[in-house]
């Protein structure tokens, strides 16, 4: 299993330095925060992208995904729910303007450094969205996205996230058979599916063909809480089952937001845990 680690637990640390620490921990690869303050879109230069380009070869560190889920480096002043805004369905036009733009740099930002997807969410049905009014607006919202994606090469992968429109496995499934675009697909987070309650090997079979990157984290119990794997209560063995009869040959990124203060422990005890849980028989 190949395995990776994101650099959103290293947000006290510079990028540079969080690549680092990813290698020095031992995985083959890195997803990059497109945030502060690593890789916010807005931000991103010629520059910075030819230093992470060289850090990368250097390294010997390859990129499994680009994470353009949230953006704090959109608000001077941040909302009391930053996390996902602006969205692709916000009730702001400039606000989903702004969110495109922010991705279709990302997707330009992928291609540079070699990372196969982005992984972007659909944001959540705030006061004057209703749900089916969500719809309309995130298909018309995907669509130049989409259009971007076959120019660059790059895969879309929607993050189902606990409260959002696209919260559950199923709903993304109608959406990928809705679209039916080769690009468009899912960044998987397992946590994230049994915190909802649904079935691991069930949304990993759903998914099958159609996941271009998956997050994993511990948990306790089903509370919405990243824990370095094997310090939660997440059923490795259902996973690893799972994974092996579709055959998924793509990254298992760590992704431990909540670990910022020690992130290279949490970095050490992650591949630990995984590459010997994940080499067994």
């Amino acid at each position: 299993m190949k395995l990776a680690f994101s650099t959103n637990a290293y947000t006290h640390f510079s990028l540079l330095e969080a690549l680092e620490g990813i290698k020095r921990a031992g995985f083959e690869a890195v997803e990059i925060l497109a945030d502060v303050p690593h890789a916010y879109p807005p931000q991103i230069t010629p520059k910075l992208t030819s230093e992470i380009v060289a850090t990368l070869d250097r390294l010997g560190l390859s990129a499994s995904n680009i994470n353009c889920n949230c953006s704090f480096g959109y608000w001077k002043h941040a909302p009391p729910e930053p996390y996902f805004e602006p969205s692709l369905i916000s009730p702001n036009p400039q606000h989903r303007a702004d969110r495109s733009a922010m991705i279709l740099k990302a997707l330009d930002f992928a291609r540079e450094i070699g990372a196969a997807n982005i992984s972007i969410t659909s944001g959540r049905t705030l006061g004057g969205m209703p749900p089916s009014q969500a719809a309309k607006q995130f298909a018309e919202s995907i669509k130049p996205i989409l259009d971007k994606a076959d120019s660059t090469g790059v895969n879309v992968g929607i993050e189902c996230e606990p409260g959002l429109f696209l919260e559950y496995v199923a709903e993304l499934r109608e959406w990928i058979d809705r679209l039916n675009h080769p690009r468009f697909g899912a960044n998987l987070d397992i946590g994230h599916s049994v915190v909802a309650g649904e079935s691991i090997p069930q949304v990993v079979n759903l998914l099958a063909g159609k996941i271009w990157n998956m997050h994993v984290e511990d948990l306790p119990g089903r509370k919405h809480y990243h824990m370095i794997p094997g310090e939660g209560t997440l059923d490795w063995s259902a996973l690893r089952s799972a994974l092996h009869e579709i055959h998924y040959d793509r990254y298992l990124t760590v992704e431990l937001y909540t670990h910022t203060q020690q992130p290279q422990e949490a970095a050490d005890k992650s591949f630990a845990f995984l590459s010997r849980f994940f080499n067994q028989a």
